[in-house]
């Protein structure tokens, strides 16, 4: 499969951001698929959990943890402050209403301006992370401190 062209590679192409292409043999939606399909190691992968308030009106935020990690949900409401009432992973009609893409090939790009991004604090540590490209058939690795500027991410202690 040749480079996906998704509008996470556009953006990162706009950006000239060095990033490397990691096709795979067929769709993935688990990490442990996509580091297998990809050839790299779960704590490289980024996992992009989308999170919804479960009171309306509906506020959504997107928070990454590295892909052995597991999420800490009441870390992230405790970052995001008082005012953040309960959260639940949101469906899959809210990941591809909120952000463009399908679940599984979530990535942390892209995503609407209101929207916040946490990233876990282990992820700027990384010497390279892989992200969805948007395309269930391929993924793209990157350098952190790229995606995290890209991303307009917060960092803070939000896994466990």
């Amino acid at each position: 499969m040749a480079n996906p062209h998704t509008k996470i590679t556009r953006l990162l192409d706009a950006e000239s951001v060095a990033y490397k292409s990691l096709p795979h043999n067929e769709a993935v939606f688990t990490v442990e698929a996509a580091a297998a399909q990809r050839g790299v190691v779960k704590e490289e992968m980024v996992k992009s959990i989308l999170l919804r308030e479960k009171s309306k009106p509906r506020r959504y935020v997107m928070a990454c943890v590295l892909g052995h990690a597991r999420l800490d949900y009441k870390a992230v409401r405790s970052y995001l402050g008082g005012d953040w009432k309960r959260l639940t992973f949101a469906s899959a009609e809210e990941i591809e209403a909120e952000t463009g893409f399908v679940q599984g090939a979530v990535a942390p790009l892209g995503l609407p301006e209101n929207m916040p991004v946490i990233f876990d604090t282990t992820i700027a540590s990384c010497n390279n992370v892989n992200i969805s490209s948007g395309d269930p058939m391929a993924g793209l690795e990157l350098k952190p401190k790229d995606l995290i500027r890209l991303a307009n991410a917060q960092l803070a202690d939000i896994a466990t």
